[in-house]
């Protein structure tokens, strides 16, 4: 075996947290944040869509590869990927929509092929989804491009719901909140694991970007008003506290020698 292939499959501890309600709610509020984010440094500061989108990308990039030097679970470093990992998404949509002029319906479709494409790839190699069990720098490879593509995905998606059917944020919000109370009904009564959260993962991400929207777009354009700083500040604040308390409490971390739990 050579180098390459060594650090690719060197054991590690499992690299993601627990599946807890505070995992969801950052989730959440990190796809909010990948979309006004975006919104306010491509509008609000002027630096435009492509230079954004090259400052975040390096970002991510910088990001992911100290992520990936860990043997272990570390909360900042994890939700920090997630972070950068929902802003480049929605970028990377933004920008193959807006200036390459390809339409929502096209890049939702291509972002889906992607995504399914690196599960067969992922589950052909390893025979497992689960996230606990991202033993191996190879596994979490595999992980942070699924991430990404759900990030892209969900930002055409919603747009497409949002704006280009007209539905508005609120609705659109309200859409895909029932969708995924009914992953979770479909959880509780015995639906796969980790197929119900590869899903309800797929599903926060319109839901955030719709809530993001609903909260910072402007009245006139079917949003409450409160503008993307003060969005983007107040859930960025919430995020940090959150991971605060988890690095403190360590209450999402899987110790050493425990059974990954298939919750995902």
């Amino acid at each position: 075996m050579n180098s390459n292939q060594s650090a690719l499959t060197e054991t590690l501890l499992c690299k993601v947290p627990q599946i807890t309600l505070a995992f969801w709610v950052i989730k959440i509020m990190a796809t909010t944040v990948g979309e006004t984010a975006a919104d306010f440094l491509i509008f609000n500061v002027g630096l435009g869509l492509v230079v954004t989108s090259l400052i975040m990308s390096a970002l991510l990039v910088a990001v992911l590869a100290y992520q990936l030097k860990l043997r272990e679970y570390v909360a900042t470093s994890y939700w920090l990927v997630v972070v950068f990992g929902s802003v480049v998404g929605t970028l990377i949509s933004d920008y193959m929509v807006d200036d390459l002029g390809i339409s929502l319906v096209t890049t939702t479709i291509a972002f889906s092929i992607g995504l399914a494409v690196t599960f067969l790839a992922w589950y052909a190699s390893e025979r497992t989804l689960s996230i606990h069990s991202i033993f191996t720098r190879k596994r979490e490879l595999f992980y942070w491009a699924a991430i990404l593509f759900t990030f892209a995905l969900g930002t055409s998606a919603g747009d497409l719901i949002a704006e280009r059917l007209g539905l508005g944020y609120g609705i659109s919000a309200l859409i895909f909140g029932a969708l995924i109370a009914c992953v979770y009904a479909a959880y509780r009564f015995g639906a796969g694991a980790v197929l119900t959260f590869w899903v309800a993962y797929i599903l926060t991400r319109p839901f955030g970007a719709s809530m993001g929207d609903l909260l910072s777009q402007p009245t006139n354009h079917g949003g409450l008003g409160l503008g993307t700083t003060g969005t983007s500040a107040l859930f960025l604040l919430t995020i940090a506290g959150l991971v605060t308390y988890l690095t403190v409490t360590k209450k999402d971390k899987i110790e050493e020698g425990a059974t990954p739990s298939l919750s995902a």
